[in-house]
């Protein structure tokens, strides 16, 4: 089957010739026929099978078969919306859009925080066809009244399993709550789970099911090897694999956003160009680094797994988890960032003895055994026992307490999980584009063998004031830091009365 034979408008065919494809992948050559009849549809495929043009195809031809109605004001309104978890992601789908269109006459724009919202004001005056956003965002021009969703025909929820592991089922809710009942909705998915298909079941009208793969498998075009390995020689066996193996583009995962921070820092004492690129990162740090890794100007890209949706590189050909993630269905995310449309591709995962709960946690998912590999030099210390791993307020591995899964640590200054958190456990943060500023516990050591700090301040209290009783930790400013006690020293007490 070719793009010829599925009924697209002539536009979108001459420029998916000008992209170089000529045969559809299976989610686009079933999705498509769905689509362009006008149903509803629930669309599951691994990452990088080409579900974006799965739905913008369609997409397209739909709205240029039915031009637009103008406004009161003279103005195209927003007939399609396009809902991302992440910046990257949305500029990815929207940059799609462009290129499929571009012969269309349709128009089309990008909205996420991070960046200024007047010129999203000003683009949204000139009026817009399609719009891709992310949900605080777009709610928040919506509080202002800065755009109107009342004429949206199509509403696309792309990536909801991660829209879900965000916490934005709230945002989608209220979205949902703006948007015209009676429209075409498509929702895609990496994966499914039956929180995805409550979703559907409340988003969706009679939809078509289509599921080209089974849920959470991993492309058969990626080699996966997991490398046993010390924590403390984590960094030094990573430095091994990118100059040994002459790497010139790799990819690779951490849990947290501090320790991102601090593997590039070795990675570039060590002469390997290297940037992050996680949610405390500024939007143009984040777009110059992705920038220069799709150019082959960056050697290494250090993502946390949100930052690292949207990250669409033709033939990237390594992927490293320096640390495995604690939710397994992010290790099928994380892999399928390279071997996409049927290239081959490279995932290795660098695991010490506190990751082996995870690593079976992945394999029982996965519904196989990862291949086992000690690098000469590197092997793990005899007798290296799990320590207990500490994401946010939750503690999970060998030693975490009783059962030896996961517990949560004790609440310091507050009650019930952070503010905004992932709920299973991940320090990004609940929207991610607009990121929080919450503190946390103090952690036990990390996977990889240093110590977790303080997310947002010190957080020493100061000494009892009188008594064997601990006083309350200081109230958090907005900043982060805890009030009073710079640096965690305890303050004199007061013997005293201040002059009035």
């Amino acid at each position: 089957m070719n793009f010829t034979d599925l009924g697209l408008a002539e536009p979108l065919l001459r420029a998916v010739r000008e992209q170089g494809y000529e045969t559809p992948t299976p989610i686009q050559a079933q999705a498509i026929p769905v689509v362009l009849q006008g149903g509803d549809l629930l669309g599951g495929a691994q990452t990088g099978t080409g579900k974006t043009a799965g739905f913008t195809l369609p997409m397209l031809h739909r709205l240029m078969a039915q031009p637009a109605t103008k406004d009161a004001r003279g103005r195209v309104p927003i007939r399609a919306l396009i809902l991302t978890p992440t910046r990257e992601l949305a500029a990815q789908v929207e940059e799609s859009v462009r290129h499929y269109g571009k012969y269309s006459g349709l128009t089309s724009m990008v909205m996420f925080g991070g960046v200024g919202m007047q010129p999203q004001i000003d683009r949204l005056k000139r009026g817009v066809d399609i719009l891709v956003a992310t949900p605080g965002r777009l709610l928040d021009h919506h509080g202002q009244r800065t755009l109107d969703l009342s004429h949206v025909e199509i509403f696309v929820l792309d990536e909801a399993d991660r829209m879900l592991d965000m916490g934005f089922i709230h945002d989608i809710k209220k979205v949902l709550a703006i948007v015209p009942a009676k429209k075409q909705s498509l929702l895609f998915s990496a994966t499914f789970s039956d929180e995805i298909k409550a979703l559907a079941d409340r988003l969706l009208n009679k939809p078509a099911l289509i599921e080209v793969a089974r849920r959470n498998q991993t492309a058969e075009t990626i080699a996966q090897k997991v490398h046993p390995v010390g924590r403390e020689m984590k960094k030094d066996l990573l430095c091994h694999l990118i100059k040994s193996n002459d790497w010139h583009q790799v990819l690779v995962f951490t849990r947290m956003k501090h320790g991102a921070n601090r593997l590039v820092e070795h990675l570039l004492k060590q002469g390997i160009s290297a940037m992050a690129i996680h949610g405390n990162k500024s939007q143009g740090a984040r777009t110059k680094a992705l920038a220069d890794f799709k150019s082959g100007d960056l050697t290494c890209l250090v993502a946390t797994d949100i930052a690292a949706r949207g990250i669409d590189i033709d033939q990237l050909p390594h992927v490293v988890n320096f640390e495995l993630p604690n939710v397994p269905e992010d290790y099928v995310h994380r892999i399928g960032r390279t071997g996409r449309a049927g290239a081959q591709g490279e995932a290795v995962s660098l695991v010490c003895v506190d990751e082996n709960i995870f690593l079976r946690d992945i394999e029982k998912l996965i519904k196989r055994e990862i291949p086992k590999e000690v690098v000469p030099g590197f092997e793990p210390p005899s007798g290296e026992k799990a320590e207990p791993i500490v994401l946010g307020r939750m503690v999970i591995g060998e030693g975490a307490g009783r059962g030896g899964h996961r517990h949560h640590a004790p609440s310091r200054g507050g009650s019930g999980a952070p503010r905004g958190g992932d709920k299973r456990g991940g320090n990004e943060p609940r929207h991610h584009d607009r990121p929080r500023q919450d503190a946390r516990a103090p952690a036990p050591r990390t996977a990889h063998g240093g110590h977790v700090p303080a997310q947002g301040g010190n957080r020493a209290a100061a000494p009892a004031q009188g008594g064997n009783r601990a006083a309350a930790p200081a109230p958090a400013r907005a900043d982060g830091n805890r009030s009073g006690g710079g640096g965690g020293k305890p303050q004199p007490r007061l013997t005293q009365p201040k002059p009035r």
